[in-house]
């Protein structure tokens, strides 16, 4: 009569999974990556090198942070979508992630990957874009810039992250909004973008404040209007362009953390426990701050929530821009 459940009991074991996945616990056991889809210095690598060093205090593993950049950041972005998913391959996603495959789709091309093959684990930050302008420019409100660009079409170049990309799409829906012919100038990512800005190459981008808060404390740039819904903590001079009589003209640049939708549900779990732990590292919360970005911690189900409503937006707003040659 024993030997039955006994019976049974081993059956059932040897029916369970033997993938290390299912078994969080044991995780991580060697480095884990945080890939970003851009080159150093933008607003995704920022986010990412201090979540990665709080990972790697939390796990006493290596985490580093792989920057994969190229089109836009559709080649970063492809990689994990099609990575293992076990936990070993992480995204630091900007919303730039949810743009791409429409816009490939714009053009009549098959997307590289597609939002269901990415998991949301956790957000770490959510700022809206800045409009920001070298502090030697003639420009000293956004009424004087949008008349000057309308005086001169083509004349006033922005550099951004590419087509359809985190800092190109904002102002893209301004120039749209306010019928403005700019010379657009895409690069690689935020970094290369910065670049370009403080060394002359172009007059103008868009960013989130971690990337130019440094140049906005030296008076090396100013800001000129935000893509938010209202006015934010430390930039409270700057009007919103709804203010400004632009309507429905809103834009988050965020950044959080994703795994490939082939991670297990435990798996995704432990992964979510982690993130929540780094975000209350005071170290994490000090080296965020001093970039100038603000905490806006969500994972589970918010994080998720948060995703689907912004992927609906921008989906939206790019089908309302259009093809961008």
């Amino acid at each position: 009569m024993l030997r039955r459940p006994l019976l049974a009991a081993a059956l059932a074991a040897a029916a369970l999974p033997r993938s290390g996945h299912a078994q969080p616990a044991d995780f991580p056991s060697h480095a884990v990556s945080m890939v970003v889809a851009f080159p150093p210095g933008g607003q995704g690598d920022v986010v990412a090198r201090p979540v990665a060093a709080g990972l790697e205090r939390l796990w006493k593993q290596p985490v580093p942070v792989v920057n994969r950049a190229g089109a836009s950041g559709e080649i970063g972005y492809a990689s994990i979508a099609r990575a293992a998913g076990d936990g070993y391959a992480l995204l630091m996603g900007l919303s730039s992630l949810a743009v791409i495959p429409e816009a490939a789709r714009l053009f009549g091309r098959q997307p590289a990957y597609e939002i269901d093959q990415f998991a949301p684990v956790a957000l770490f930050t959510a700022d809206p874009t800045f409009l920001a302008v070298p502090a030697a420019a003639p420009w000293r409100t956004l009424e004087e810039f949008i008349a000057d660009a309308r005086a001169r079409p083509g004349a006033i170049s922005y550099s951004s992250s590419g087509n359809y990309g985190a800092l190109h799409l904002p102002m893209a829906m301004l120039t749209t909004a306010a019928k403005l012919d700019l010379l657009h100038v895409p690069f690689q990512g935020g970094g290369p973008a910065l670049t370009a800005l403080l060394s002359g190459q172009v007059q103008a981008m868009t960013s989130g404040p971690g990337p130019i808060t440094p140049h906005l404390k030296s008076g090396a740039l100013r800001v000129l209007a935000s893509w938010g819904a209202k006015r934010i903590p430390g930039f409270e001079q700057v009007p919103t362009l709804q203010e400004r009589g632009f309507d429905g003209i809103e834009y988050y640049i965020w950044a959080g953390v994703f795994a490939p939708a082939t991670t297990p549900a435990p798996l995704r779990e432990a992964l979510r426990r982690a993130m929540a732990a780094a975000s209350r590292d005071p170290e994490v919360q000090r080296a965020l701050a001093a970039g100038g970005n603000a905490l806006d911690y969500r994972d589970g189900a918010a994080f998720e929530a948060f995703f689907r409503e912004d992927t609906a937006r921008l989906v939206k707003a790019v089908q309302r821009i259009g093809r961008i040659e």
